[in-house]
Formats: structure tokens, C-alpha cells, sequence
């Protein structure tokens, strides 16, 4: 690559420790790596914040949201520091937070049953 090309701009994270503020458990919120986090304030609220909140704030906005693993994966952060700050979000009221379904939502043999009696008929 020759040397006179402009270089991309990175942008320099934050460490880890600071952005928990050294904290290595969630004070108050417990999440999974599968609850579904959605943004709590319109996208104008996030001026002040942190960089990396507004980064979170931004890609989980609109009614769908999207679960804690996909959010640290998106922003390159390991699992455990992301749950501190999506606990931490949760806890200043930034975010809504849906634990997962539990097995017993998720698996209803009886309308399986009624619904593949349905298909035959069809």
C-alpha cells in the first residue's frame, strides 16, 4: 500500500474498566446474553452521553430491540463488561429490558397439534 493513501480514522475506545468504572457485577439488573434490550429515550435524549452508550442507545431504538450478545458482538465488546453497562443503562432508566421465554412459552405441544390438524385439513 503506498504510503502517501490517507489512513482510516479509528476511533479510540475506551478501556473496559473505565467504561464499567471498575465494577465486575451488575449492581441491580441481571441479564442474560439473550434478553432483548430496547431503547428507552428518542434519539435526541442521548446528547451527554457517553460515546459508547449512544452507540447502544442508537442500535437497539425501535420496537424490536435486540438481544445482549448481539450488542456486544456489534460493538466488540466481551459478554461480561456488556451486561455491566446495559445493567448500568437499565438502571438510569435508558433502556427497557425483556428477559427471555422461558421453555414453557416457547413449547405449547397442544396448539402444535392444532395447528398441524388445521394444515392436514387445508
Amino acid at each position: 500500500m503506498p504510503q502517501d493513501e490517507p489512513q482510516p480514522a479509528r476511533r479510540r475506545r475506551t478501556r473496559l474498566y473505565a467504561l464499567t468504572d471498575g465494577r465486575t457485577a451488575a449492581t441491580h439488573t441481571v441479564l442474560t446474553m439473550d434478553t432483548t434490550i430496547t431503547a428507552a429515550v428518542a434519539g435526541d435524549a442521548h446528547a451527554g452521553l457517553p460515546t459508547e452508550w449512544q452507540e447502544i442507545l442508537a442500535m437497539c431504538a425501535g420496537p424490536g430491540g435486540r438481544a445482549v450478545a448481539e450488542v456486544a458482538a456489534r460493538m466488540h465488546i466481551r459478554l461480561t463488561p456488556m451486561t455491566l453497562l446495559l445493567g448500568e443503562l437499565a438502571d438510569r432508566g435508558l433502556i427497557h429490558i425483556r428477559p427471555p421465554l422461558a421453555v414453557g412459552e416457547t413449547t405449547n405441544v397442544h396448539l402444535l397439534m392444532k395447528i398441524r390438524d388445521n394444515l392436514a385439513r387445508i
